[in-house]
């Protein structure tokens, strides 16, 4: 069952993704002109959480917004985590669990490995697809519509930017998967692999 309300989100990228493996470790080519542009976010079309707040007599609502809060949360910590090549001093644990964790740590591996970092962000727009609130674990799948037109990567290396491949969506479609443990929500699972353009 879908969400109507969406969550629109900059955050860093679904990690484990071979899309964007690619495009953390800095495939592609450079844009020539050597330096890293500041690059504005993806506008939030509105903010869900906070305007759409669910009442307590609808109780599915408000795990949907809480599902939607701990995967807002993850992607923002991954922001820090791929901005830097490192997630030192970020909350990630917060929000995952260790599958979907060392997905990211895969990610910061290899862009560690090439020497490239993100700037720019990526833009979410995720909805909440299914919830089983029966389950022994509770669980919910999720839909994200990514957002790369203000993702940059850049080679701290070469001082560089790295342009996107041209085959490359700037929108595609990602899942996840979270669970509810001790009261909580996290992300479990993280899937930009299967989707389309959106």
């Amino acid at each position: 069952m879908g969400l109507t309300a969406r969550a629109r989100r900059t955050g860093a990228s679904l990690a484990g993704a071979a899309v964007l493996a690619g495009l953390l470790a800095g495939c592609g080519q450079g844009d020539g002109n050597g330096k890293a542009k500041a690059l504005p976010t993806p506008a939030r079309s509105r903010d869900t959480i906070g305007a759409t707040a669910p009442t307590p007599t609808n109780p599915e609502a408000v795990e949907k917004a809480a599902v939607l809060a701990a995967y807002d949360g993850m992607t923002t910590e991954q922001t820090k985590a791929y901005q830097k090549a490192s997630k030192k001093g970020t909350r990630l644990e917060k929000y995952a669990t260790l599958n979907a964790l060392s997905k990211i740590d895969l990610d910061l591996y290899r862009m560690k490995e090439a020497g490239t970092v993100v700037r720019g962000g990526i833009g979410h727009d995720a909805t909440v697809t299914r919830l089983d609130l029966k389950a022994t674990i509770p669980t919910a799948s999720l839909s994200d519509c990514v957002d790369l037109s203000t993702y940059q990567t850049y080679d701290v290396r070469a001082k560089k930017v790295i342009r996107l491949p041209s085959a490359q969506p700037l929108h595609y479609m990602a899942t996840a998967k979270a669970e509810r443990w001790s009261g909580r929500w996290l992300v479990t699972d993280i899937d930009t692999t299967q989707g389309g353009p959106c």
